[in-house]
């Protein structure tokens, strides 16, 4: 078994993270088994390089190595270059075909980006996974194919098979062990070195004297965030070593080549908001909106009964609860003063009910106010949204939760019926 150094000298990796030195260990203990390995890490990290250590240190060694990326691949096409597909299986299948699968018999493929596949894929794969049996495109007949599978992904799993993106049975059957690979703004001890050793691979290569680093600038390096990892440090090499004339870099010119709110001083990050936060604050947002609406209503209706109650003593005890839950706990302090605002209008209302005053020269001052309270009351009972509401929870309800009758009965299709139970969160 060939030791961690050796693999680094082999296939030029670079750097002494604890981290990346147990990837290596794990990648060098699984190869020369059959088990599925999957490589997690940020994109940049170099997760190609483990399938390749894989390949080589086992028995396949000899057989054909196939990478492939999955997320470049269209979702119509990607069934058919993976397992193949016969002639006339769909326009333009002029003749038979050989997928990946076939062609790496034998042999080791490592699919890329594993995390971007469609979920019908998903399900082709897991039978291989499974029996090593697949079928081409277009055929019933089955085939078999005896290949290693190792797979990476930069996408959270866990996340996606929550947001049923992948499935939660193929993630523990690629899975069987898993080797992450630390981002490089954990390995700031390594990012100076892989600075250096892409500075002399470019200074070879473009036949140029090799850029070097002042302190300041090291120290730069090293804060810097790098969110594209060992590809974005290698870009930066290699611009500094076309464009900068002077050999020596100091950090202010350095950081001209550097993404805007890079440093990785606690200071200056910035935690960039995801779509799901945003999600979450406008759930938020619609709470209180709801809720206010809610509180709104409930006032309306104690207003109109204190205004039309013959005894505000009786309405004081019904509604105490409802008051404190709109106004606070301090609202008995000011309810008194509350009853004596009312007394005028209570009267002009107790005139109108006897008939003593029916000409519009004698309504009160704010009566348009009543009759608008009465309005937007009668508005709220008629909502189109509560009605919606209460007819789809009796229909499901009728129908013991079965989406597809309730769907009949409301003359809806069960899609536009399961995205208003999701709206009203039933």
């Amino acid at each position: 078994m060939e030791s961690i150094q050796a693999i680094k000298q082999r296939f030029e990796i670079i750097g002494n993270h604890q981290g990346l030195n147990r990837a290596l260990e794990k990648a060098i203990r699984v190869a020369p088994t059959d088990i599925s390995v999957l490589v997690t890490g940020e994109s940049g990290v170099g997760k190609e390089s483990i399938p390749k250590i894989i390949h080589s240190l086992s028995h396949r060694k000899h057989s054909k190595y196939i990478a492939v990326n999955c997320g470049a691949i269209p979702e119509g096409t990607i069934d058919s270059e993976l397992f193949g597909h016969e002639k006339g299986a769909f326009t333009g299948a002029t003749q038979s075909r050989n997928g990946y699968f076939a062609e790496a018999d034998g042999g080791t493929i490592f699919l890329d980006e594993v995390g971007e596949l469609p979920l019908t894929t998903q399900v082709r794969l897991l039978r291989v996974l499974e029996n090593g049996e697949f079928l081409k495109v277009g055929s019933s007949q089955v085939q078999k194919t005896n290949v290693r599978i190792v797979a990476a992904t930069n996408v959270n799993m866990f996340e996606a098979i929550k947001k049923e993106k992948f499935r939660e049975d193929l993630y523990y059957r690629l899975s069987t062990v898993e080797i992450h690979l630390p981002p490089l703004r954990d390995r700031q001890d390594d990012i100076h070195l892989l600075f250096r050793k892409f500075a002399s691979d470019f200074a070879l290569k473009y036949k140029m004297p090799t850029v070097r680093l002042s302190d300041d600038a090291v120290i730069a390096l090293n804060n810097c965030r790098w969110p594209g990892n060992i590809r974005q440090l290698r870009n930066v090499a290699e611009q500094l070593s076309v464009l900068e004339k002077e050999r020596e870099v100091n950090s202010e010119v350095l950081r001209r080549y550097l993404p805007e709110g890079s440093s990785n001083l606690p200071s200056v990050v910035e935690k960039k908001k995801s779509e799901g936060d945003f999600s979450n604050e406008r759930e938020i947002l619609y709470k209180v909106l709801f809720d206010m609406k809610q509180d709104l209503s409930d006032l309306k209706k104690l207003t109109l009964e204190l205004m039309k109650s013959d005894n505000n003593e009786d309405v004081q005890r019904d509604n105490q609860k409802l008051i404190n839950k709109i106004y606070g706990q301090d609202v008995e302090e000011d309810f008194e003063s509350t009853e004596s605002d009312f007394s005028e209008e209570k009267q002009q209302l107790e005139i109108l009910q006897l008939g003593e005053h029916k000409t519009p020269q004698s309504l009160p001052e704010h009566s348009d106010k009543y009759d608008f309270a009465e309005e937007i009351e009668e508005e709220e009972t008629l909502s189109l949204q509560d009605k919606e509401l209460e007819l789809i929870k009796k229909s499901l309800e009728r129908h013991h939760g079965k989406r597809k009758p309730a769907a009949e009965e409301l003359g809806i299709s069960e899609r536009t019926l399961y995205r208003k139970i999701k709206q009203y969160d039933l």
